[in-house]
């Protein structure tokens, strides 16, 4: 295995290209991102060289870009608010401290191998959370919209919308109005040759210097100049427990936010990422980020596009986008000094809108009502209580009644075969034979496909209803794997049967099944004469019993 995934020299132009570009539509989103967090437009820069480098580097997917991205952001601003407010003097510290434990946290998930199971998270969570994170970084910027200072959550920009209609400066939302205009509607072809979002900022910017100079707007302020320093790590005991569901919170999300666009770079690319890969990746920059000061980040869609629509295709556009920050932060930070809060909220209200799944939202009314009800539901969480919630109760949802239709699926598989049944499909002609002369006295219990834990207390009911028998044949000849649960409620089954006198044979257990029945000692309740390859035996030997019975 290759140091840096994917790397090659044979497209360094494309490459340098791809990086360029990605790197001018990814200043103003750092900027707006950095300042929206409240860590400050210089931590927006930080957080895209630093992942941007570090993710491209040692991550995945050889054509993505990462960096700071709404989804990250909205987190970010909660843990920069909650740790401020416990500790106004640490509470930076604490911060990207828990920026550091997500990157860790992120990497352990891509060293156990579970790349592969966040991309099972349902539709219809994936839409909830991302809509309702669209909505989140929305009403956050309705306040510098509209001149007033960024609200600390969703919640009380909501309550808060009534003031900013009632006191709203005119010229804050008029430059906010621009910008957004200018990302909405900029032409095609001139956004083939200068980003919406940098010609917005620029625009948006100019508009202020020229007419609103004297008004007092909030503006991005000093943005420090010079290479970071290091911020060592800070704990405190009292909040660690708020620190590690915090790291969580960031981890789950930019491992998700990530594989999601490492999915858009393959379709557009044809090639396949490294999941694992591309979360360690992520997390060795989310690490070197929060020791600096930076924003968390992960795979962000529209730089992977454009990077990926100029010509990249190796991770030497994500580190050459990295370093064309990083001399912009070096040599034109003081540029960006004077850039007014509204037009950055300008640029993230459109962040917000695309965020939302507008696709699913449109279908909703057509989709089933499950559906539709666990996509709302992820949605309020998500807006309400926060996106580690939203997600888990959403996948648990989602999980349990998935495993209810797998389970009664299973259930309709499986057949209660006797000689009154007239289900006797799939029997050989000497097998349903042997079946009839038995009058009912002989049940043929037949599974179909592995048996989940879910469908294990449903089994003993199928034999409900069926006559009274003295054999009850267990044939698992279809079956490639049960698990504890089920095993269980054979031995139950089995128990039942010979209580009441009954014999009862299984029939063509494989390895795997042979094994846990085994294990359990549940093949211990059964005579080795009993255990049978093939069904016609066991029927034989079922049938003589029958008629020896008979007449002795």
């Amino acid at each position: 295995m290759s140091l840096i995934h994917g790397l090659h020299f044979n497209n360094i132009r494309g490459d340098l290209l791809g990086g360029l570009t990605a790197a001018v539509v990814a200043l103003p989103l750092a900027l707006a991102f950095g300042v929206s967090s409240g860590a400050g437009a210089i931590a927006g820069l930080y957080g895209a060289i630093f992942v941007g480098l570090f993710a491209a580097l040692f991550g995945g997917t050889p054509s993505q870009v990462s960096g700071p991205t709404g989804p990250m952001t909205v987190v970010m601003a909660s843990v920069f608010t909650q740790f401020v407010a416990i500790d106004p003097q640490n509470g930076p510290y604490y911060a990207f401290t828990v920026v550091i434990l997500g990157g860790l946290l992120q990497m352990s998930f891509g060293l156990l191998k579970l790349g592969k199971y966040v991309t099972l998270v349902p539709f219809p969570v994936i839409s909830g959370f991302m809509t309702g994170i669209g909505i989140i970084i929305i009403l956050l910027e309705l306040g510098p919209m509209f001149g007033f200072p960024g609200a600390s959550s969703a919640a009380v920009a909501l309550q808060e919308i009534p003031l900013y209609l009632s006191e709203v400066d005119s010229a804050a939302l008029l430059l906010g109005s621009v910008t957004l205009a200018i990302v909405m509607f900029c032409p095609k072809k001139l956004g083939l040759i200068v980003p919406p979002t940098l010609l917005a900022l620029v625009t948006g910017t100019l508009i202020y210097q020229l007419f609103h100079g004297d008004r007092d707007l909030a503006i991005i302020g000093d943005i420090p100049t010079g290479l970071p320093e290091l911020m060592m790590p800070m704990f405190s005991m009292e909040i660690l427990s708020e620190m590690f569901f915090a790291a969580l919170m960031l981890a789950v999300l930019g491992s998700i936010d990530s594989l999601l666009t490492s999915l858009v770079a393959d379709n557009m690319t044809k090639t396949h990422h490294d999941s694992d890969r591309e979360l360690i990746g992520q997390g060795i920059g989310n690490v070197f980020a929060g020791l600096f000061g930076g924003l968390p980040g992960a795979g962000a869609t529209m730089r992977t596009v454009v990077n990926i629509k100029a010509g990249g295709s190796t991770p030497l556009a994500g580190a050459f986008h990295a370093i064309v920050l990083s001399g912009i932060l070096l040599g034109a930070a003081p540029l960006a000094e004077n850039i007014p809060h509204a037009v950055l909220a300008g640029i993230l209200l459109k962040v917000g809108l695309d965020i939302i799944d507008w696709r699913f939202l449109m279908r909703l009314h057509r989709a089933p009502l499950f559906v539709s009800c666990l996509m709302l539901t992820v949605l309020v969480l998500t807006v309400m209580v926060d996106l580690v919630t939203a997600v888990f109760v959403g996948v648990f949802i989602a999980n349990v009644v998935t495993v209810k239709r797998l389970s009664d699926n299973q259930l309709d598989s499986i057949r209660v075969i006797d000689s009154h049944a007239g289900n006797d499909e799939g029997l050989t002609e000497r097998e349903r034979q042997l079946l009839a002369e038995t009058k009912g006295r002989v049940v043929l219990y037949q599974f179909d496909g592995p048996i989940s834990y879910a469908a294990a207390k449903g089994l003993s009911t199928k034999l409900e209803g069926c006559r009274p028998h003295d054999a009850l044949l267990m044939d698992f000849s279809r079956v490639p794997l049960i698990d504890v649960s089920t095993a269980l409620a054979i031995e139950d089954m089995i128990l039942e049967a010979q209580q009441v006198g009954r014999d009862v044979h299984l029939i063509g257990l494989n390895a795997i099944v042979k094994d846990i029945l085994s294990r359990l000692r549940i093949l211990d309740l059964i005579p080795n004469s009993y255990c049978h390859e093939q069904r016609s035996k066991a029927l034989e030997m079922a049938h003589g019993m029958v008629f020896r019975d008979e007449l002795n």
